[in-house]
Formats: C-alpha cells, sequence, structure tokens
C-alpha cells in the first residue's frame, strides 16, 4: 500500500520526499504509521524500477532536496494496479482507503464501478468480529458491553459505507 500511495500522490504532482511522506502519513499514518525505513527504500525501488524520476533542486535553507515525479511506467503500474485491486486491498477497511483515494486516477468509470462492487460484495457477505459455533455473532448477542460496542459500530459503519457504494456504482454506471 505504502507503494500505491507513493504513485498516487505522485500522479498529482510532483513532490518532495518530505511532502510525500506527510500526505501519506493524513491518508493512513493515524493507523499504519510511514517510517523512513520504509519509506525511502520503497522510493529506491520504484526509481530503480523506472516508475519515478528523481532530480535534485537546492534546498531552501541548506541541504538540496530530491523531488519525485511519476513516470510513464509508474503511471501504468498505478493504473494496473487501480484496476485489479489484490484481496486484501478490497477486505481490509485502511487498504481500501488508499485505493479510492486514488480511483480518479482510472480513466474508465466502468473499471472504477467495478472496483466498487468487489468492495460491495466483500460487505455483503455476513461477518463478525466473533463467532460461536461458526456462525457471526451479532451485537444483540454479544456477552458483553464492550463487544456490543465493537459490533454496533461496526454495524452502522458498514451500513452506511454500504450505502455510499451502491450510490457511487449508480452513478458511475448512468456515465458510462
Amino acid at each position: 500500500m505504502l507503494e500505491l500511495s507513493i504513485l498516487g500522490f505522485l500522479a498529482e504532482e510532483p513532490l518532495h520526499g518530505y511532502e510525500l511522506k506527510e500526505r501519506i502519513k493524513a491518508l493512513s499514518g493515524h493507523v499504519r504509521p510511514v517510517s523512513d525505513g520504509a519509506l525511502y527504500p520503497a522510493i529506491t525501488r520504484l526509481v530503480t524500477a523506472g516508475k519515478l524520476d528523481q532530480h535534485t533542486e537546492p534546498g531552501t535553507s541548506a541541504a538540496p532536496r530530491r523531488t519525485l515525479s511519476l513516470t510513464d511506467q509508474g503511471r501504468e503500474d498505478l493504473l494496473a494496479r487501480l484496476r485489479h485491486p489484490k484481496q486484501p486491498e478490497i477486505t481490509d477497511q485502511v487498504r481500501f482507503n488508499t485505493v479510492l483515494a486514488f480511483l480518479r486516477h482510472l480513466p474508465d468509470r466502468r473499471e472504477q464501478a467495478a472496483v466498487l462492487r468487489r468492495r460491495l460484495e466483500f460487505l455483503q457477505t455476513p461477518t463478525s468480529f466473533f463467532y460461536d459455533a461458526g456462525k457471526p455473532v451479532r451485537a444483540e448477542q454479544a456477552d458483553d458491553l464492550f463487544r456490543q460496542g465493537m459490533l454496533r459500530v461496526a454495524r452502522a459503519t458498514g451500513q452506511a459505507e454500504r450505502a455510499w457504494l451502491k450510490e457511487a456504482i449508480a452513478e458511475l454506471d448512468q456515465s458510462s
């Protein structure tokens, strides 16, 4: 997901490494912190693979700064990742939000809708944090106040997300 975030933000505009890190932190850092030890090796991998270009420019006060930009190969990689997200990128909320943050870069609205349909299909499958005899436990069946809270919040969030997904898919289908 780090590479998807890098590619996605650089599809919008060239950025310095620090600016890129701050945008990634704002997107998902509250849940999954971004360390320099992960970010800069990922940038190096993408540069080596020809997906990013970097050039050095004078810093505002001292050291020179590297500006990163997306290459044509990087844009193609971004579009491929958005067209065909891996299953954990559909099922994990934080990962899906990362996909969602950049889905507008897919030029084909039918492809955008297909990604949303995958998420909706996943959300329509009954699930729970807790199970009893192999069946999902509902909030009303939870054995304590805190598990009830977890399940009620998850249910409300899921209902809201399913409603939005249905609206978004309908809008995308209309304009296709």
